[in-house]
């Protein structure tokens, strides 16, 4: 029998986080003040963010230590589990080996917290009690109200309306951890209730809930803005996840020829790929990189790549990024997580140096991959996770249809088990492509 399960002792756990940027040769195009058109310095950035955190987000050097006090926290549910999916594997019948990387062991059920802790962690340092932040399928809402919890830090949450609506465990799990949660567009802010006189029935976007979230911060006292991606300062975070998956596969005596990520702003993918992208750049490997986005909000597929606002009312700086346009509102899709108008700037800039493919797929297909996922091995997967399986799938058919050995890496995001409501309507055959 084939080994399927790689683990990592808590004295593996990384201990720094990387900096693709230390390795890209150039530095990436800096956001941009709107008023001026020049680079945003941190005094453009302080009103929302701690002065550690815009330190890490500006940061050029290739590893960054990880406090103590984060690592601790980490070690709740870090390192995660790699797995082969060797009854995947045999059920498509192909020669490629498929391994995934689980971040759905966390205590929120997804990879997001890998970024809250530290967010939170420095905000607390910094003498902040209070954080606002957006959500879009509730993964990140989860995350950040348990990392306020652990930190004393009350935390109030804008839940894209759409997803509040479709995914009510997931406010309870956010209430459940202390925090306030508003469906977004929301009355509790002046731009929510502008949008709502003009569209009582907008089902919100992840640009509108970032808009709701900014205005809280910066109209109350001693109040910062976390996000859950995009950001420089996530994506580092996030480098936890392919670190311990280098590791693991090299217990498991493989290297992947292609890394895989779902991507909606970047966070996951990035996590997972980036670190492998450093093998890239410096001469180790020639892995090749792919992010994975739903069909209905492409943006690194479709998107244009400029500079862009971040949320819908145009009160972030301008980053150069792929993007749909800020005032882009996706369809209702239940892979809430991606439903964002632009990528990452560094995963932007990545793509545009052609160190990254990128693909699309419709709803109805994503799903059933995951149910042929959950079907051989067992797991449950969030909708956005079941776009990387998909790819996986597609990759390892295409080894299939070729002859040849393949290893494929992805990472699986997060479970699904408070997704079954979307479960229940494609089983029922009503969900539908947007």
């Amino acid at each position: 029998m084939e080994k399927r399960q790689f683990f990592l002792e808590p004295s593996e756990m990384p201990t720094k986080w990387y900096n693709l940027v230390a390795d890209l040769g150039e530095m990436p195009p800096p956001p941009l003040n709107p008023k001026t058109n020049e680079p945003a310095g941190p005094g453009d950035l302080s009103p929302i963010f701690c002065d550690q955190i815009i330190m890490q987000e500006v940061a050029s050097e290739k590893w960054i230590d990880i406090p103590e006090e984060v690592l601790e926290a980490y070690s709740m549910w870090r390192p995660t589990p790699l797995f082969r999916a060797t009854r995947l594997e045999k059920a498509l019948g192909t020669p490629a080996k498929i391994y995934y990387k689980y971040e759905g062991s966390s205590p929120v059920g997804s990879h997001k917290a890998n970024t809250a802790i530290p967010q939170a962690y420095y905000n607390k340092l910094a003498g902040i009690n209070r954080l606002a932040t957006e959500t879009g399928a509730g993964q990140w809402g989860t995350a950040l109200s348990l990392a306020c919890s652990i930190y004393d830090i009350e935390c109030v949450v804008y839940m894209v309306k759409c997803s509040y609506e479709q995914k009510p465990y997931r406010r309870s799990m956010i209430k459940l951890w202390g925090a306030t949660i508003y469906p977004s567009p929301s009355e509790n802010t002046q731009y929510g209730r502008s949008v709502l006189a003009k569209d009582p029935d907008c089902p919100g976007s992840l640009g509108i809930a970032i808009s709701e979230a900014i205005e809280d911060t910066v109209t109350h006292q001693n109040t910062k803005y976390s996000l859950g991606s995009v950001a420089n300062h996530v994506l580092l975070h996030q480098t936890v996840i392919g670190q311990e998956a280098k590791k693991q596969m090299e217990k498991a005596g493989d290297y992947p020829d292609v890394v895989i990520g779902c991507a909606g702003g970047g966070s996951n993918f990035a996590g997972i790929a980036f670190p492998y992208l450093e093998d890239k750049l410096t001469g180790k490997s020639n892995v090749r990189a792919l992010a994975v986005e739903p069909a209905s909000c492409p943006s690194l597929t479709k998107g244009e790549y400029k500079y862009d606002f971040g949320d819908t009312a145009q009160m972030t700086p301008l980053f150069k990024m792929y993007s749909l346009g800020s005032d882009f509102i996706p369809p209702s899709i239940h892979a809430g997580g991606l439903r964002y108008h632009g990528m990452a700037p560094l995963v932007s800039f990545a793509y545009s140096k052609g160190l990254l493919d990128a693909v699309a797929y419709k709803q109805t297909e994503v799903f059933n991959a995951a149910v042929l996922f959950a079907r051989t091995e067992g797991i449950i997967p969030a909708p956005e996770s079941s776009h990387a399986i998909k790819a996986a799938i597609e990759e390892a058919l295409k080894a299939k249809e070729a002859g040849e050995k393949k290893t494929i890496l992805f990472n699986l995001s997060g479970h699904g088990h408070v997704d079954m409501a979307a479960y229940d309507q494609f089983l029922a055959g009503q969900l539908v492509d947007e």
